[in-house]
């Protein structure tokens, strides 16, 4: 398995991994434009020149950053896949330079604290998130999501 970052040939394979999660609203429904526009946000995991997973990191402020979309193709589960994924987005944003927080919303909670993440309440997320992202989910506003914060300083 190796992480590549996404290219805008990669799109259709990637909104083809989603295509239950999102019927289910577990992961927002995003254009091929929307992805596009964000292409470089977007980190691959392959086996053999085939995507098995991935995530965007989503920088909202100098302070805050985001992991959206984490997603591992069913077969590939409970091999450290999504850890590794996180893992580089961590160290991205190190990289880029957010002082403070990478946020995530999980129905899966218990995976994300295992890495370091702690619950908060979903009160304190900016209130440009919540309009410019959860108003698309299935869900909103009745929404069950976990947010939990990853501490970079």
């Amino acid at each position: 398995m190796k992480l590549v970052k996404a290219q805008l040939s990669d799109i259709p394979a990637m909104q083809a991994l989603v295509v239950s999660e999102v019927k289910e609203g577990v992961i927002l429904n995003r254009t091929e434009d929307e992805v596009a526009t964000n292409i470089r946000s977007y980190v691959l995991a392959k086996v053999d020149n085939t995507i098995v997973g991935y995530a965007a990191l989503h920088v909202h402020s100098k302070r805050l950053a985001e992991i959206r979309s984490l997603i591992v193709n069913s077969e590939y589960r409970g091999q450290n896949i999504g850890q590794e994924i996180v893992n580089y987005t961590l160290d991205e944003a190190k990289e880029l330079g957010v002082e403070e927080d990478v946020l995530v919303l999980t129905y899966l909670p218990a995976f994300f604290e295992k890495l370091g993440f702690k619950e908060i309440h979903k009160e304190v997320i900016p209130e440009h998130k919540i309009w410019a992202d959860c108003i698309k989910c299935i869900h909103f506003p009745v929404c069950n999501e976990i947010a939990l914060v990853y501490k970079l300083s």
